[in-house]
């Protein structure tokens, strides 16, 4: 079978005209587009029978179908990646969406004043505002190398363990400590961590801390040892230095759809957001390069049961190392033009907002 590039290319321009009329009236209305209602839109003029002849040459094609409720026609997914790969027309971000976005995230200077997390919810909410969808914003690990670590007694059953990172970055937990602490097993497992542990990230000491443990274990008060395993435990427990995916908007996506198909779609896509194990995933969807990138239907692994697209780009830090993605997930007729350079923006501002923090 032809590549939808060759199909493009053997069209000719009355065939093109007429899917690039019908793929751009279905993104704006959703609705399946009829002959009458093209031949008012085409430049040429054409009787409504030709372009039925048009439509119906398309259909074979593979680039539009006929829903069983309507005589009119509707891209397929074939059709609508010919179009974003052929016929997209992408301009600037407009002087609106980029002020939005500014405003949203607190501008450019002042992003990170509240933290990384309250940033990146931010962009979350930015992009939902903006394009009345769904976003999804990966939030990065927290990779820093770690500083200084201390144990802080608050009570006979509770402590304080603090992770100060090479970024400046605090961040501490809560914890039970194991029976029988005292000042002195405390500050011996905050003196075998520190020596340990400083200049690496607390990714890379995990399984060197188990190993050097073990190592010297006649040599380390059993007490102690007990409070580096039960201080280590809070983080894993907690998830905190994993990344995260942020979710917003929602209830965008349920003002689009009226019939019971779209409804069963977007409770697929529901499902599909409520699952933690993909994470890593939609970080690879960006992987194979910088930019944004448009996934259709059932091009997208990730959400393919509900057939929805995710425009998506990766952010990078002052390494440019790819470590988070923000993007939009919605129904396929979503208005790519507008939403990609609105992702792309958002994506570099993000970069920006790391590269100042760090």
């Amino acid at each position: 079978m032809n590549s939808s590039t060759d199909i493009l290319k053997d069209m000719n321009d009355r065939s093109r005209d007429v899917f690039r009329a019908v793929v751009e009236s279905y993104l704006e209305t959703g609705d399946p587009v009829g002959s009458r209602t093209l031949t008012r839109s085409l430049n040429e003029k054409v009787s409504a029978a030709t372009v039925r002849n048009v439509m119906q040459d398309l259909e074979h094609l593979g680039l539009l179908n006929s829903p069983h409720t309507s005589a009119g026609r509707v891209p397929t997914q074939v059709g609508l990646r010919m179009f974003v790969d052929g016929l997209l027309e992408v301009g600037d971000l407009n002087t609106q969406d980029r002020q939005r976005i500014d405003e949203t995230m607190g501008g450019t200077a002042g992003g990170g004043s509240a933290g990384l997390a309250g940033m990146l919810d931010r962009v979350g909410s930015a992009l939902s505002g903006v394009t009345q969808g769904a976003s999804l914003v990966l939030t990065p690990k927290h990779e820093a190398e770690i500083r200084h670590i201390e144990f802080v007694t608050l009570a006979h059953d509770r402590a304080l363990v603090v992770l100060v990172f090479s970024d400046g970055h605090v961040e501490n937990r809560l914890f039970t400590p194991p029976p029988g602490q005292t000042p002195s097993s405390m500050r011996e497992a905050a003196n075998f961590l520190n020596a340990l542990i400083e200049g690496r990230t607390l990714g890379d000491v995990r399984g060197a801390i188990q190993e050097e443990i073990k190592a010297r274990q006649q040599q380390i008060d059993v007490l102690a040892r007990e409070m580096i395993e039960s201080g280590l435990a809070a983080w894993e427990d907690d998830g905190s230095d994993s990344a995260r995916l942020i979710v917003r908007g929602r209830s965008n996506l349920l003002s689009d759809g009226g019939a019971a198909e779209e409804l069963d779609r977007i409770r697929n896509l529901f499902d599909d957001l409520e699952r933690k194990r993909d994470i890593e995933e939609f970080l690879q969807l960006t992987e194979d390069g910088e930019g944004v990138r448009i996934f259709i239907g059932s091009e997208n692994k990730l959400f393919s049961l509900s057939g929805s697209s995710l425009v998506v780009s990766p952010y990078m830090n002052a390494d440019r190392k790819i470590i988070g993605a923000v993007g939009v997930i919605g129904p396929t007729r979503l208005n790519y033009g507008r939403i990609v350079p609105i992702v792309d923006y958002t994506a570099q501002l993000v970069g920006k907002l790391l590269s100042d923090r760090s």
